[in-house]
């Protein structure tokens, strides 16, 4: 008695229309997702650059009430990290912050002393994805689209 063992003549396997229509769903799915991530990553640094506008603006209220003047914007935020060698130079100084954070782009902040835009007497700002000065993305302690005084 010979048992016979029965052997299908095409093995199971996807199709290559199956296999492209698949990776066309993927793909749709992933470039939708990325767009709508992109969206976040924006707002995220919109709200980093804030965060840090207000470190920033704390950090000058304090040298202020240390040096009873904040620093004029020849000596800029640098005057919160050392102490500043052009006058008027404080005579007890301390630094405020650690290092200076540059904005998310890369670019450091601007300063200038008295504002131009800010309803505080200081403007300070970031040039914002385009890093030009000026523009109509700068990100600064004035609300969006206010004129320069």
């Amino acid at each position: 008695m010979k048992i016979r063992t029965h052997r299908p003549t095409h093995a199971a396997a996807f199709t290559l229309i199956e296999i492209v229509i698949t990776l066309t769903i993927i793909a749709i799915l992933a470039s939708g997702s990325i767009y709508l991530l992109k969206g976040q990553i924006d707002s995220a640094k919109d709200t980093r650059v804030d965060s840090d506008l207000q470190a920033i603006g704390l950090a000058l209220q304090s040298y202020e009430s240390r040096a009873l003047r904040k620093p004029t914007t020849e000596q800029g935020l640098k005057a919160l990290v050392e102490k500043p060698t052009i006058e008027p130079v404080p005579e007890n100084y301390r630094a405020f912050m650690k290092d200076m954070p540059k904005d998310p782009w890369g670019q450091e902040y601007k300063y200038r002393i008295p504002a131009q835009k800010s309803k505080d007497d200081y403007d300070v700002w970031s040039m914002g994805p385009d890093g030009k000065d000026g523009t109509d993305d700068d990100l600064g302690n004035w609300k969006r689209g206010t004129p320069t005084k």
